[in-house]
């Protein structure tokens, strides 16, 4: 989008789906602003229409500090977990705190490192750090953790360095501007900092930012701090999302805490049941609830543990709660830009002629079908020694690879010769054939 927020055919990858991406940035404006805690949307059109691409350019757009989760609806059906938990550990992964601490560190511009290596009964390391302002200069004496953790962070003479002084870990903030020289060697991700003023200690405010889930798996006394890592969290009780939910609104009480609504992006959204369509509703209604992204390609269909049909496969009570943002199919002009991009990402050089002809064979057929024979006929111009992908290599992978339509046409041509074939008003029955045997033989005789 523009900064007028309005859209354009081509913008940062993204192509065609004006109105869907001006709806999108209004999405974003409201979750800057916090104004769409509990609320979801629904992506609604055609396969190959840039659902699951919005969602993708709405989470690079929110940056890092705000949590995106994005999942499939079959990967909520699992063994290990129920199907709340699963949504429940999802919309928790989605909300964010962020908590304002504030920390005593020693920051300044390092003068000089000795390091002494001890021999004999006292063997083992000392030294010294020198560390100035410009206001001061003090030397501190280094003790065998603190050497191993500047060693470990490669802090010389001339770094910018800040520690804290509760844990003693270190963070390089750059390299002084005064120890900038040109016979120096620098990397190109070097950054320049001033030499801090004032006093070598001071109280600074840092701000961290963790989801609920994250603070669920580190108090749960089954799991632990390292179920983080391992990605198998298993149940959590409610017991203690109930302490944690508590202590969070303590801090929000204090100042100490916000709460940040995040995105919880869920893809083929027909394919939850009726017991997970009723969890969200009720989920939505919660106040730690993020921002509900779902997206389908369903037009009427069944609702999943029930015998009626509803829109997209969504009930109507939830249908109702949700922002619709519909789809279209891409024009003729925006599929070629799309594979003119396509072609740019894997390094595929193609003929004006070639690419208006593969444009049309994915209007005719599929955008997806368009994209895999880029690299397909790409195989196909190297073999025949050919520097960019020609008319003849498309319309020879065309011919090698059939689309949805001419697999289903070949199909119904030579339906009888496949296995447990079934034609539709057509009932076929099989009649058992006796196998003679010696003693039946015998019998007859």
């Amino acid at each position: 989008l523009e900064s007028d927020a309005t859209a354009t055919s081509s913008r940062s990858g993204l192509i065609g789906q004006v109105k869907a991406r001006k709806a999108m940035g209004i999405v974003f404006k409201l979750i800057q602003q916090g104004k769409i805690g509990g609320r979801a949307i629904l992506l609604a059109g055609p396969p190959s229409s840039g659902k699951t691409a919005l969602a993708m350019g709405l989470a690079q757009q929110l940056g890092n500090d705000i949590p995106f989760c994005s999942l499939s609806a079959t990967e909520v059906f699992s063994l290990e977990v129920s199907k709340t938990e699963a949504l429940t550990q999802a919309i928790r992964r989605s909300m964010g705190v962020r908590i304002v601490e504030e920390q005593e560190v020693m920051e300044g511009e390092v003068v000089e490192i000795q390091i002494d290596t001890l021999s004999g009964a006292k063997a083992g390391k000392t030294g010294r750090l020198t560390l100035c302002t410009t206001d001061m200069e003090t030397i501190y004496d280094l003790g065998t953790k603190m050497i191993d953790r500047l060693t470990q962070e490669r802090v010389t003479a001339g770094d910018v360095i800040r520690i804290d002084k509760a844990t003693g870990k270190i963070s390089k903030l750059g390299r002084s501007v005064s120890r900038s020289r040109d016979y120096d060697a620098m990397g190109s991700n070097t950054k320049f900092v001033q030499c801090p003023e004032g006093e070598l200690q001071k109280r600074t405010t840092v701000t961290h930012t963790v989801s609920l889930h994250e603070i669920d798996v580190i108090n749960s006394r089954q799991q632990g701090f390292m179920a983080l890592f391992a990605g198998d969290t298993g149940e959590i009780s409610e017991s203690i999302r109930g302490q944690i939910d508590a202590k969070v609104a303590e801090w929000r009480a204090e100042g100490r805490a916000t709460l940040v609504p995040g995105v919880l992006f869920v893809d083929e959204c027909h394919m939850l049941d009726m017991d997970c369509f009723s969890f969200l509703n009720r989920a939505l209604e919660s106040e730690l609830c993020p921002i509900v992204i779902l997206a389908t390609n369903r037009g009427q269909a069944m609702i999943r543990g029930t015998n009626f049909t509803g829109p997209h496969g969504v009930p109507l009570d939830l249908l109702d709660r949700l922002l619709i943002i519909p789809t279209s199919p891409y024009s003729f002009d925006e599929l070629k830009e799309i594979l003119r991009v396509r072609c740019n990402e894997e390094d595929v050089v193609m003929t004006d002629d070639a690419l208006e002809l593969l444009a049309r064979i994915a209007k005719e057929t599929s955008l997806r079908y368009g994209i895999q024979m880029i690299m397909t006929s790409s195989l196909v111009a190297k073999k025949r020694k050919s520097k960019q992908v020609e008319l003849p290599h498309i319309e020879r992978c065309h011919k090698l690879f059939f689309d949805v339509q001419r697999s289903t046409k070949f199909i119904m041509e030579y339906q009888n010769q496949f296995l447990f074939h079934e034609v539709e008003g057509e009932l076929k029955s099989t009649t058992a054939v006796p196998v003679a045997t010696e003693g039946s033989d015998k019998m007859e005789e």
